[in-house]
């Protein structure tokens, strides 16, 4: 029996429903443009929630001397040279009208005495610049973003999966997909789509992902509809991801914990960020940290798990249940550990996609006329090394900027053609996976590619792993061709992890390809066969399918900006 398809049609299509995505809905609902937003998950439950730490923008409420425009020297130093600066002056610019907006939703942060905003130092910044709500602030901007979304009666489909965004002639017309409870189909009509499906690290095994989201969905979609990627090679790995229970391994403790004063240490209980970073010791960048942390994992001085320790009990109780409450009841839930008494194991886990789809930096827009791409799913702020807070200001700040650009864009054209041919190919994508009967298994093909990327391209990397790599992906691409898909009276969720293995196959090709033409130590790109950094290489590497990778130069910093930032760091670094 044919599949039951619903048409819609919209203004403007918002793919993803967290605090990007969000954003720019409220934006366009804001100025009375036609909106609707589409998300697998429900939105309440969505990935922003999990941020924890904090919000960056230069308020100056706790050093006066900040400015947005130390903001972006901080942000391009710690990106060693590879975030675009015209995103990095857009966003840190616009980062004090972000919190303004969140303000007027009604979202209450953390504040001083005197009514002030309160903001802690994140590490690496100049000043304290990272305004937060306990250790809830991605849950509590979500919950803000959810209620004026709700005010504002934006239209928003919860459980579909989208499978195609459906282009003709180098332009959107829309996407299309299917509820995950009961198949039926959406074709969703619309003048411009604005993805904001996330980024990749669940294609790692230790990720602060949870199931079946950061697949590199929003990757897939963009490549398929003509888009390319940039810098899909650097990912975060962040420096604390607990180890167990193995079904939550990379689930985060909060930088948090390091802002407010927790102490690393070995298995010998050495505080070992003395001989990676003395000065900024815990507080340093991520990738210093995460790299540190490997370091003493793989030289033989961690725990029998394979971790470090992250202390925080010699601070005060109060403190920990004020400023950590997060992290003190994940811990009681995950393990009964009380983090007021006893230490944390620790290690890196991938947590932020840096790279992502290719836009411009005035509005986010991609090669592909009427598609935008907001928050994890876009580049060109973080480079080689994201700054904890920056990711919530930025979806904050293009969430606004692309939901203006997009309803301009609708507003220009004087027609929209249509493909029945784009629409015919995307409800057979569906039909011949839902017909797929091999004898391969879905989950097991995709714990296959996170075995891979674990193995070959984790947090160092050298040129036989990543070959390695490359040769075990192509195996796991010829498996695919004998998927079996079996959606039962639950649901349609086999469907969904087909299309998501798809999704990570493609993100890990982009990424293994990319890291092994990037061939220097840069950030969190650790190349133990090239440990030095290479001017050459202080560009970006886009990539797509039809042309592979081509290098990509950066535009100049500001000398406003330049005279602010010192000499990109290397102490601490990879050593061979």
């Amino acid at each position: 029996m044919a599949a039951t398809e619903q048409r819609l049609s919209t203004t403007v299509l918002v793919i993803g429903t967290g605090g990007a995505g969000l954003r720019a809905s409220v934006e366009l609902a804001e100025a009375g443009v036609d909106v609707l937003a589409v998300g697998k998950r429900p939105k309440d439950d969505a990935h922003t929630s999990l941020a924890a730490g904090g919000i960056n923008a230069a308020l100056a409420t706790m050093d006066p001397e900040d400015t947005w425009q130390q903001h972006a020297a901080d942000t391009l130093k710690e990106s060693y040279l590879l975030g675009d600066p015209r995103t990095t002056e857009i966003v840190t610019r616009g980062a004090a009208r972000g919190i303004d907006d969140l303000e007027r939703y009604g979202m209450a942060f953390a504040r001083e005495q005197d009514g002030r905003i309160s903001q802690r130092f994140f590490g690496a910044h100049t000043f304290r610049r990272t305004a937060f709500a306990g250790d809830y602030t991605g849950l509590e901007i979500q919950r803000t973003l959810v209620r004026r979304a709700e005010q504002l009666r934006v239209p928003v489909l919860e459980g579909v999966y989208i499978t195609r965004i459906l282009t003709h002639e180098g332009a959107v017309f829309g996407a299309y997909g299917f509820d995950l409870k009961d198949g039926t189909r959406y074709r969703v009509h619309a003048d411009a789509v604005i993805l904001a499906a996330g980024g990749h690290t669940r294609i790692w095994r230790r990720t602060s992902s949870r199931r079946d989201e950061n697949t590199g969905d929003s990757f897939r979609l963009a490549v398929e509809a003509g888009a390319r990627l940039r810098d899909p090679e650097l990912v975060q790995f962040h420096p604390s991801g607990i180890i167990e229970p193995e079904n939550a391994a990379g689930t985060l403790v909060s930088e948090a914990a390091r802002g407010e004063g927790g102490i690393l240490r070995n298995a010998l209980g050495e505080r070992y960020m003395s001989r990676y970073d003395p000065e900024r010791m815990e507080l340093s960048t991520r990738d210093r940290v995460a790299l540190a942390s490997y370091t003493e994992i793989k030289e033989g001085r961690g725990t029998e798990n394979g971790g470090v320790w992250l202390d925080v009990s010699h601070l005060p109780r109060q403190t920990i249940m004020d400023r950590l409450p997060r992290v003190y009841q994940t811990l009681l839930d995950l393990q009964m550990l009380d983090i007021t008494r006893d230490p944390v194991e620790v290690a890196p886990t991938a947590h932020y996609s840096m790279g992502g789809v290719w836009v411009r930096p005035e509005d986010h827009s991609t090669d592909v006329r009427g598609l935008y791409a907001i928050g994890e799913a876009s580049s060109g702020l973080h480079g080689a090394n994201r700054l904890g807070g920056n990711s919530l200001i930025e979806l904050l700040v293009y969430g606004r900027i692309t939901g203006r650009a997009a309803a301009a864009y609708s507003e220009s054209l004087t027609a929209q053609p249509r493909s029945a041919g784009a629409v015919a190919e995307a409800r057979a994508e569906v039909d011949e996976l839902l017909a797929a009967d091999g004898p391969e298994n879905v989950r097991a093909l995709q714990r296959a590619v996170r075995n891979t990327m674990t193995e070959h391209a984790g947090v160092v990397r050298d040129e036989e792993g990543l070959r390695t790599g490359l040769a075990e992906l192509a195996v796991i691409e010829k498996r695919m061709e004998d998927v079996g898909v079996h959606p039962d009276i639950a649901g349609f969720q086999d469907l969904a992890h087909a299309f998501d293995l798809k999704a990570a196959v493609l993100a890990a090709r982009a990424t293994l390809e990319a890291a092994l033409e990037r061939r220097e130590t840069r950030g969190c790109h650790n190349r133990s066969d090239h440990p030095d950094m290479k001017e050459e290489l202080r560009v970006n590497l886009v990539w797509s399918p039809a042309t592979g990778i081509t290098r990509e130069s950066i535009p100049p910093v500001p000398e406003e900006i330049a005279s602010l930032m010192e000499e990109v760091p290397t102490d601490g670094k990879l050593q061979e």
